[in-house]
């Protein structure tokens, strides 16, 4: 048998995407298996520290005495610091609401740096649903995502925000005010001019999706497209898996006058079927070429 030939080839595919597969799940089971771990230790030393007055009155030196024995019988996991983090899970994450295993403990240890419950939660639904790695959530939690989203929530929608995330079921849900960039390392000081920031975004575009949120597929820029045979381009275009609708970014460096929007509208919104069906055949291409 030629190790060209297509059957061998096939071969190879199915036992790379098994082992692969395997990989994933046991990573998945030993995270799983971490997080209860670490969970039931902390509820070991609540219990315990709560048991009598007189072993809460000494709990700093508990744990430091702790943290020694357990390193001396179990090696590296049990330090002082270690231990808190473990107590502290625990009191966050109580029996009725306990926590999630499709994140990492060192996903954890950055949730519970913050002492609002509902920011807590809300960034921990985010890194789920988006699939964050712990520098995303780092990065997240220092653009104040959370503050960003609940500054035009009231008290349902902020509690909302807390329990599900950012939930988008229309065009309005897709804004943040205000987009952090600070990926780019753009100097403060320095002038840049809107084809400069454009070229900066498409070169860091993984980053400028994630800052965008869920359900961004980039589709180009400086698009060109034809309305009544007059040709104009778009310096960003984008469609949105979730609402199946087109997103089309024109840059300002300035403040944005109600007359650029006003000539936007009044150049798009007669021909929009026109400029949808255009758009669609683009995003087509666009998949093909990623397959």
């Amino acid at each position: 048998m030629s190790l060209q030939d297509n059957a061998y080839q096939t071969l190879i595919q199915q036992v790379s995407q098994t082992y692969l597969n395997g990989q994933t799940q046991a990573l998945q089971a030993v995270n799983y298996q971490l997080i209860e771990t670490y969970w039931c230790i902390g509820q070991h030393l609540v219990e315990f520290e709560q048991k009598g007055q007189q072993r809460a009155q000494y709990g700093q030196a508990l744990l430091k005495q702790l943290a020694q024995d357990l390193t001396l019988r179990h090696g590296k996991g049990f330090s002082r610091s270690n231990l808190i983090r473990m107590r502290q899970f625990y009191l966050a994450y109580p029996i009725s609401a306990k926590p999630s295993h499709k994140l990492s403990w060192s996903h954890y240890v950055e949730l519970l740096k913050l002492d609002d419950p509902q920011e807590r939660g809300f960034y921990q639904q985010q890194a789920i649903a988006e699939n964050w790695s712990v520098p995303e959530l780092k990065r997240q939690k220092q653009a104040q995502l959370f503050l960003r989203l609940a500054a035009s929530k009231d008290k349902a929608g902020l509690l909302c925000l807390a329990q599900l995330g950012q939930v988008v079921t229309q065009p309005t849900d897709l804004l943040r005010e205000p987009y952090i960039f600070e990926f780019l390392k753009i100097p403060e000081a320095h002038q840049i001019s809107e084809t400069q920031l454009e070229t900066a975004l498409c070169d860091h575009l993984q980053p400028f999706l994630l800052e965008l949120g869920k359900g961004f597929t980039f589709v180009g820029r400086q698009y060109r497209i034809t309305l009544n045979n007059r040709h104009y381009k778009v310096d960003l275009v984008f469609y949105h898996r979730i609402l199946r609708c087109f997103v089309l970014i024109d840059l300002k460096l300035g403040e944005v006058q109600h007359q650029d929007i006003g000539q936007k509208y009044q150049l798009y919104l007669p021909d929009r079927e026109s400029l949808q069906r255009e758009l669609e055949l683009a995003l087509a291409q666009t998949q093909a070429g990623e397959e």
